[in-house]
């Protein structure tokens, strides 16, 4: 039995924890899952025993030694990061200074065997701005347990568009209610679902338009998406987004924008809505009776097990430390 501890900086409910439990509570031909919360920036395993480290850190300045001290007390112990954060769209959105981030990330990616993009879109990123060694580069799209949303029955309108995520900058919502509320059909209804530092704002954004309500942060995700006949996703950056596999899954209509791994769900049939302006998402709002559903995908949690597998497996027979290399 291979044991593979996973080290995790952030533990509040959103789409890492539930990727973490997902594969800690699957089972796996040869692999035990192991999740050990730590701090970002003094990682440690705390002397659990382990065949594999893998970190779902976010990668910082300040959190550089860490890594460097993690490396060095496990010198012949794979080490694998998974990016969750970061992103060419993250990048354009949120970095002036590139050069200097991009040294950051270089950097912190050398200390491991190898680097996980969470999409194929962030994977290309990491390789054309050749932040990670070609060899070194896998990418295993996230998962969670798919069963609650492939049991949802397909909806029979196009009437509840639905917006699921935290209430940060980053999902794009402030554009999604302005195209919204653009939208003369007093038949159709915005549903946010989630919370966070920009409720307030939003809030404000959807005054007057009695359309649009907020539900808060649901506890439980199928049971949400039930409520909703079409997601839409028009982040600004977004390096994977579980919310359009689980859509998919679900089979609503989904528009997603056309950043970073979003580009991956319309290369599976989600409608891709193309430009960031109020008036591209109008014009896709109006038009929810002409788009058809994604196919509801099969097979996704058992490739993601055996992604995780074939991955084990490689570090394990072939992979020098990283430092060596």
């Amino acid at each position: 039995m291979t044991r593979i501890l996973h080290l995790v900086d952030d533990t509040n409910p959103g789409g890492v924890t539930r990727y973490l439990d997902f594969l800690a509570s699957s089972p796996a031909s040869g692999l035990e899952h192991i999740v050990r919360p730590v701090s970002r920036t003094r990682p440690s395993a705390g002397g659990e025993a382990a065949d594999i480290i893998v970190s779902h850190l976010a990668v910082t300045w300040r959190g550089l030694p860490g890594l460097m001290a993690l490396r060095g007390a496990h010198p012949n112990t794979p080490l694998i990061h998974v990016e969750h954060s970061y992103s060419a769209g993250f990048v354009a959105s949120n970095v002036t200074a590139r050069r200097r981030f991009h040294t950051l990330l270089r950097t912190a990616y050398a200390l491991f065997d190898r680097v996980v993009a969470v999409s194929r879109g962030q994977g290309e990123w990491l390789r054309l701005r050749k932040l990670v060694r070609p060899a070194a580069l896998s990418v295993i799209p996230p998962c969670v347990d798919l069963a609650p949303f492939r049991a949802l029955p397909a909806p029979r309108q196009r009437r509840v568009i639905g917006a699921v995520g935290r209430f940060d900058p980053q999902k794009g919502f402030d554009l999604l209610i302005r195209a919204f509320r653009a939208v003369d059909d007093p038949a159709l209804r915005l549903r946010l679902i989630g919370d966070g530092a920009e409720r307030a704002a939003l809030e404000a954004l959807a005054e007057g338009d009695a359309r649009i309500s907020f539900h808060g942060f649901a506890a439980d995700p199928a049971a949400a998406m039930a409520e909703c006949d079409v997601i839409a996703m028009p982040s600004r950056w977004e390096p994977y987004g579980l919310v359009a596999l689980e859509a998919m899954a679900a089979g609503r209509v989904l528009l997603v924008g056309a950043a970073d791994g979003l580009a991956d769900h319309a290369g599976s049939g989600a409608h891709a809505v193309r430009g960031a302006g109020t008036e591209v998402w109008r014009g896709a709002l109006s038009s929810l009776a002409e788009i058809a559903p994604a196919p509801r995908p099969d097979g996704a949690e058992e490739a993601c097990r055996a992604a995780w597998h074939a991955l084990a497996r490689s570090v394990q027979e072939g992979a020098a430390p990283a430092l060596a290399a």
